[in-house]
Formats: C-alpha cells, structure tokens, sequence
C-alpha cells in the first residue's frame, strides 16, 4: 500500500513539474512572439521612412531620372500617394497593418525603379530585407508558439491561461509589376 501512495505522489510530482516546464517554455514563447513583433514594426516604421524618401526624390526630381515637378504630372501622383500610403500603414491598428503593407507593397512596384538615386535602392533594398527576415521571425515565434498551445494536455491544463494564441503576420514581400492586383 505503501509503495502506491509512493508511486502516486511520483506521478502527481512528476505531471505538475511537467505542467511548470511547460508553462514556462509556453511563457517564454509568448515573449518571444511579443519581442518579434516589436522588431517586424521597427522594420516596418523603417521602410515607411524609406518609402517617404522615395517619395520626396520623386517630387524633387533628385533622382537618377530626374522627374518634373509639375503638379499634375503622373510621378507627383504617385509620389503623393506614396507618402500617404507609407503614413497609413506606420498609423494603421496591428489588425489592419497587413492591408496596409500590401498597398505601400503594390505602390512601390508601380513606380520606375530605375529612376531612383542608388543610394535609395540599397536604402530601399535593405529595408525590404529586414522586413522580410523581421516577418519570418516572426511567423516562426508564432508557428511555435501556437503549436505548443494547441497540444491537448497544454490545453485541458489551460497551461496558456485565456490569452488569444497569436496571429501570423503575412504580406507580400516584394511585388513586381503585374502581380499588383
């Protein structure tokens, strides 16, 4: 009788130290998700900052083309609504990021590339990588931790407390004229 009580009092140590290592991994999955989301919108404010420069060459006519300052010219067009773009998504809810960055994605692509200075498109080059990457470590940190929250023992414990799990971030990364739509 001894040895059951014994075996018993294992097992029950044994689930709740479980149950502790994993809150705790789960925890810490969780920060990781909150610290890459941090980086994706710092990535993400970068190239909205970007974005605006390319907007700002394209109105001043500094670029390697060197475009007209004429109010009604198709570029100052496109550059106005650039830089309105890039303000909406860097001021857009978490929720309506995504549409937002798809639309400075898309407004990006209809411009001429090759009228840019070269300074710009390193500029502009690496602030896409970043996002890129920022967005994958992201999405991984989520992957992750969505995974470890929907295991069943993970979810009868309610180890995850009440929290929403977290949702991935996906936007197009680069676009290229005719994907636009």
């Amino acid at each position: 009788m001894a040895t059951w009580i014994v075996l018993g009092v294992v097992a029950v140590l044994l689930v709740v130290g479980w149950a502790y290592h994993t809150a705790n991994r789960l925890d810490r999955l969780n920060v990781r998700v909150d610290l890459a989301r941090q980086a994706l919108e710092s990535s993400l404010d970068r190239r909205a900052v970007v974005v605006r420069a390319v907007s700002a060459e394209m109105i001043a006519g500094d670029g390697a083309g060197g475009y007209r300052k004429a109010v009604g010219d198709d570029v100052a067009a496109q550059a106005r609504e650039l830089a309105l773009l890039a303000d909406r998504a860097e001021r857009a809810a978490p929720s309506a990021r995504e549409d937002a960055e798809n639309a400075v994605s898309a407004a990006l692509a209809r411009t001429d590339p090759n009228r840019r200075s070269a300074a710009l498109v390193v500029e502009l080059a690496d602030a896409e990588t970043r996002v890129m990457m920022a967005r994958r470590f992201y999405n991984d940190a989520v992957r992750d931790t969505r995974a470890l929250a929907q295991r069943r023992p993970v979810r009868w414990l309610r180890l995850g407390g009440h929290a929403k799990p977290p949702e991935y971030f996906e936007i197009i990364e680069r676009v290229t004229p005719g994907q636009t739509d």
